[in-house]
């Protein structure tokens, strides 16, 4: 795959995240920032003049299918379309129709486009249906009042919100090893569980809207963090397919990895920071500290790389899904 064709199923991939026509400011900056991060990537040069295209709707849809010759190239970009599409839930009208207008601007049959939005979508279900009650990790309630009886207790809470919250950077770095372009829907599902069972550990029941928000506040923007993790496996080869057939390998994957085992860790412990504080930190002292949290969690990956590599080894579609539920 040239860099023409690259950038054209990024193209789709942006105008798919702004088919919707709501994301707020702030998820369009967040988008803006992930361009701008993967223009400086081998291979990404161009991309942050992508944002500004189809921002200003200076590309259209039938300009970025037209460079797409081979089927295998055109039913990814179909993909991940659908994939960008579901990302903050399930399709609303405006997204159904851009994906009809794609599916005939690539020139795919609706038996083709059906099976190529099937795994996205049941993913997208599976999100919808799962409560972020079904955590991954259980960490027992901290106390809300500190006593020199309890402080030991408290101590041993902490290191367990430690242990859940890298346990949860690891799995979301191995889904980053996955070739598979919905496998990267999962991410999210699992930071919401882990920040539940941060909160839950310190005395706060929350539900999705209010996690999102949370997530949201911290500057990671949902879409665009789809579109980093999509984007980077594209960039770096991992998305390669020949008739929905996957080609590529876990070896390559190491950079998109990094990202999603640092934001996945960075947020886990600015939400223990958040929630031990009593919840009084502004969206700016939030945001702050995620990114001061972020350098050294990338930092954090290499170390941690054969432990993400042996989970990867051991996924696949019915354990993602599983992952998903809470299972």
């Amino acid at each position: 795959m040239d860099a023409r064709e690259q950038q054209s199923i990024l193209t789709i991939a942006l105008l798919a995240a702004f088919a919707d026509g709501e994301k707020a400011d702030h998820e369009r900056e967040a988008i803006r920032r992930m361009a701008e991060s993967l223009g400086h990537e081998p291979g990404g040069t161009g991309l942050a003049g992508i944002y500004q295209d189809v921002l200003l709707k200076r590309v259209t849809m039938a300009d970025a299918a037209s460079h797409l010759k081979d089927l295998g190239q055109r039913q990814l970009a179909y993909e991940m379309a659908v994939c960008v599409c579901d990302a903050d839930g399930r399709q609303n009208a405006a997204e159904a129709s851009f994906l009809a207008q794609l599916r005939q601007a690539l020139a795919l049959d609706p038996g083709q486009a059906s099976e190529l939005g099937r795994q996205p979508d049941a993913v997208a279900d599976a999100v919808s249906a799962s409560s972020p009650a079904q955590a991954v990790v259980p960490v027992a309630a901290v106390s809300a009042v500190s006593t020199p009886d309890t402080s030991s207790a408290m101590a041993a809470v902490d290191a367990e919100l430690d242990k859940s919250i890298l346990n949860h950077a690891l799995l979301t770095g191995a889904l980053e090893l996955l070739p598979q372009s919905w496998a990267s829907m999962a991410i999210i599902p699992l930071q919401i569980k882990m920040v539940y069972g941060i909160g839950k550990a310190h005395g706060v029941e929350l539900d999705q809207g209010h996690i999102r928000e949370f997530i949201a506040a911290a500057g990671v923007g949902i879409t665009s963090q789809y579109l980093e993790q999509f984007g980077r496996k594209l960039i770096g080869g991992l998305l390669g397919k020949s008739l929905g057939r996957t080609a590529g390998g876990i070896g390559r994957a190491a950079t998109g990895m990094a990202m999603s085992f640092a934001t996945t860790y960075a947020l886990g412990q600015v939400a223990k920071r958040y929630y031990a504080g009593g919840r009084v930190m502004s969206t700016e002292v939030l945001r702050q500290s995620f990114q001061e949290l972020l350098g050294p969690a990338r930092q954090m990956q290499e170390r941690y790389l054969p432990q993400m590599q042996q989970q990867a080894a051991g996924l696949d579609a019915a354990k993602v899904m599983d992952l998903v539920r809470g299972r």
